[in-house]
């Protein structure tokens, strides 16, 4: 029903935005991710999710289109309800949850809080190959890339590091260099945390 909204910023907060549309303020709800790349400047477009419940008319909104998209997927699996997928897009970016959905990266998915082990395993079947699809993701190239990632955020566990950050500086790290090696990742992200 509303697709995008464009206007004023009246108020910036972590869990929502006001936006001034001709005269009528919106309240949007928010990723963590959204709020961190909103421009301080006053004109904004946000790209709009409107979940409709019996007791509440409940507006989303979200920085690019590929955001929407993914928080669309996820609710439209059982289990999974719109501040779930929320939640999920402020603790991962739109990237890592398609990685984490297309190399079946259950542990990932489960560190969400509010996500149990049924819940990720039943995010895995019914999205894995529609984010493959959708996004021209190649499993053999993300499965390889996990695994590399997963063996350096286990030996930085080890060393002491907290996962989440870790997790975080990795990726960071293969957006860069795809191809890094176990090795090269730890190095890298010990430079980094």
């Amino acid at each position: 029903m509303i697709t995008q909204i464009k206007g004023r910023l009246v108020e910036k907060n972590p869990t929502y935005v006001v936006i001034d549309c001709s005269g009528v303020g919106y309240l949007l709800h928010i990723s963590l991710n959204t709020f961190s790349l909103i421009p301080d400047s006053e004109a904004l477009t946000l790209y709009t999710h409107l979940s409709v419940k019996e007791d509440s008319h409940t507006l989303y909104g979200f920085i690019d289109k590929t955001e929407r998209e993914i928080f669309r997927l996820l609710i439209s699996v059982s289990g999974v309800g719109p501040s779930i997928a929320r939640t999920m897009l402020s603790s991962m970016t739109s990237e890592e949850i398609q990685q984490a959905i297309a190399s079946e990266n259950i542990a990932l998915i489960q560190s969400v809080k509010g996500i149990g082990a049924k819940t990720a395993q039943r995010v895995i079947i019914d999205l894995k190959d529609k984010i493959l699809k959708t996004y021209d993701l190649e499993a053999i190239s993300v499965v390889r890339n996990n695994t590399n990632k997963d063996e350096a955020l286990s030996a930085l566990e080890v060393l002491g590091f907290n996962r989440k950050q870790s997790d975080k500086v990795l990726s960071t790290i293969l957006k860069e260099q795809p191809e890094a090696s176990v090795e090269f990742l730890i190095k890298g992200a010990l430079k980094s945390l």
